[in-house]
């Protein structure tokens, strides 16, 4: 099998952190491009006189392709290597991003927004060729360093407003096509072929059908670890592009605060993940779970719960009060559910190589897509909800119901698996030093050999 060859290849530890190190870097590039259309968007928006809808459409457009494409992504990787898919992803997602500079027309700039969110989908690519490097111990943290490249958000969100101020919008998407390219060609330059490619190019390992890569898909637990990373990577990515429309509509701030304090929200969770990936390999990815579920449904209930005022009919007269979650107290409740949001993501993908070692791609693949539609579908259906419910907490509500679906979803099947494991256990006593009362013949050999016994 292609996991042998990798385990007994043996990779040096400088080679296995050089791998990792060049795979977070072109991710976090990756990532910078992925949300470019949140900064430049706005100003392409004013040039062509584009609507709200035209607007949220066109800055949704590279969120999406990015997220379908990762399935696909993560099988050409399982196939033919992360290293090289990598590489000419990001080449080939450059010109793209070139593209977005020189077109004017509303629908080709659709069709440029369609090419720059393949940059998206590099994360199944580099989940495929990381996780290949190192052995299952390990894995966790290796992928929540890797993932910890989400920082390219915060990346675009400050340093893209500098570029286009000082050299405008379209040299900014130049700059970032040209950093873009020589990220690809630096990383294919400076790293090495995964163990397991490299035993399929040296023929000592055969390259695995399309159809025996897909096969997993077909199984149920894998669309539960993809219900897992709906909520904790596409909620994430909801609520930080919703936070700042919440700020300023429940809370009144401006806009310069309300980005400031989703800052606070997203740059410390971007960077725990890595720290996610070391927890789980230490207490285990199923503990890490079940610790992000139970504090995000809490989290979740209390933020959804609605400004409220009481009168409460007392003995001498009504008395009222009310409820209501002051600014201070949100901006810790979500700090803190972003961080179990981020360390949650990292359990998430500690899951798929231990499962499915030999279809880390294919996997990954689905279950990021499934994430990253997220991302895409949660702001919609937050605003639908604020227009037909008409409450502010109406997104948190829809969140709190999601995270309570997975723990009960994630529960049910571990009590399933335990029952199956311990299932001969079933016909003991509750109370093993009661065995002998479920037995007479028992009871009566154990008297016998009783009084056989020497006083």
């Amino acid at each position: 099998m292609v996991t042998k060859v990798a385990r007994t290849s043996s990779p040096t530890k400088y080679s296995q952190y050089q791998a990792l190190i060049l795979s977070t870097g072109a991710f976090t590039v990756c990532f910078a491009v992925w949300t470019l259309f949140s900064i430049i968007g706005v100003k392409i928006k004013q040039e062509l006189n584009l609507n709200d809808s035209e607007f949220g459409l066109l800055v949704a457009t590279p969120v999406l392709t990015g997220a379908l494409s990762r399935l696909f992504l993560g099988l050409l990787s399982d196939k033919f290597g992360g290293r090289r898919i990598f590489a000419l992803l990001m080449l080939l997602t450059a010109g793209a991003v070139y593209s977005v500079s020189r077109v004017s027309s509303f629908p080709m700039f659709l069709l440029a927004a369609l090419g720059l969110g393949f940059s998206g989908g590099s994360f199944a690519v580099g989940v495929s060729y990381v996780s290949n490097w190192f052995d299952r111990a390990r894995q966790g943290t290796a992928l929540g360093i890797f993932g910890a490249g989400t920082i390219g958000t915060a990346v675009t969100t400050f340093g893209a407003p500098l570029l286009v101020n000082a050299f405008g919008w379209r040299e900014t998407v130049q700059i970032y096509a040209g950093v873009l390219a020589i990220a690809a060609v630096i990383f294919y330059l400076l790293t090495n072929e995964d163990p397991a490619s490299a035993a399929r190019s040296a023929g000592t390992a055969k390259s695995r059908k399309l159809s025996d890569q897909l096969a997993p898909l077909a199984r149920l637990q894998v669309w539960r670890f993809s219900l897992y990373y709906f909520f904790v990577f596409g909620a994430f990515v909801a609520l930080a592009s919703w936070l700042p429309r919440y700020y300023m509509g429940m809370y009144g701030l401006s806009l310069a605060r309300a980005g400031l304090l989703t800052t606070a929200y997203a740059l410390p969770a971007a960077l725990f993940r890595a720290l996610g990936g070391w927890i789980s390999d230490r207490i285990g990815a199923r503990m890490v779970m079940y610790l992000t579920f139970i504090v995000a449904s809490i989290a979740c209930f209390v933020l959804s719960y609605p400004a409220t005022d009481y009168v409460v009919h007392g003995i001498k007269g009504p008395i009222a009060f009310s409820f209501e979650i002051a600014l201070p107290a949100f901006v810790t409740l979500t700090v803190i559910l972003g961080f179990f949001m981020a360390i949650g993501m990292a359990a998430v993908y500690k899951h798929i190589p231990a499962y499915y070692p030999d279809h880390v791609g294919a996997v990954g693949g689905l279950v990021g897509a499934i994430g990253g539609l997220g991302g895409f579908v949660l702001p919609i259906a937050f605003g639908l909800m604020n227009d037909f419910i008409g409450v502010w907490t109406s997104c948190f509500m829809l969140l709190f119901g999601l995270v309570i679906l997975a723990l009960a979803w994630m529960h049910g099947a571990i009590r399933m698996m335990e029952r199956a494991k311990i299932g001969e256990l079933r016909s003991l006593p509750e109370l093993p030093e009661m065995a002998g009362l479920h037995n007479p013949i028992g009871v009566a050999g154990s008297r016998s050999a009783a009084h056989r016994m020497p006083q």
